[in-house]
């Protein structure tokens, strides 16, 4: 799923510009993509899509507070994708409500384990979907893969 995610990153510059999602199934099978893949990719955009367009915070929070994270959120994302958040957040890449459509999109991923490097693609493609203003140190930061990270996670 996730090589889905950096395909669609890639190829189309906004996210206005991606295809319906019956075209864009086709258009991904073209490419090589497995049906069951495609099916989970584009079912975690449609929540992505449908979250993104209202904030999921009832208040805003004031500047400099502190994001206490619960803990199934702590049990799905370790420390480094925390400071992930923090580092991107206070770099002003994020705000807060970005931030937790970051944390919900992760936690949609049923049981999936996620490291750093598949929450920069969860950050990349939420910033894509809103059409925020991208940073090109922060998308090289986005865009590099540290070494070992997810491989021992299950795909």
């Amino acid at each position: 799923m996730f090589d889905i995610l950096v395909y669609l990153f890639e190829n189309y510059v906004h996210a206005a510009a991606c295809p319906e999602t019956a075209q864009l199934a086709r258009k991904l099978t073209a490419a090589g993509f497995e049906e069951d893949e495609i099916t989970e990719a584009l079912d975690w955009l449609s929540g992505l899509r449908s979250i993104s367009d209202a904030s999921p915070l009832a208040v805003l929070p004031h500047p400099g507070a502190i994001r206490i994270y619960a803990p199934e959120e702590q049990a799905r994302l370790n420390t480094e994708c925390r400071g992930l958040l923090a580092f991107l957040e206070n770099a002003g890449a994020l705000d807060a409500a970005t931030r937790e459509i970051i944390i919900e999109r992760t936690l949609a991923l049923n049981g999936l384990n996620v490291g750093v490097n598949r929450l920069k693609v969860i950050v990349l493609m939420v910033l894509w979907q809103r059409e925020l203003p991208l940073d090109s140190l922060i998308v090289d930061e986005l865009l590099s893969e540290d070494a070992d990270d997810d491989a021992r996670l299950p795909q």
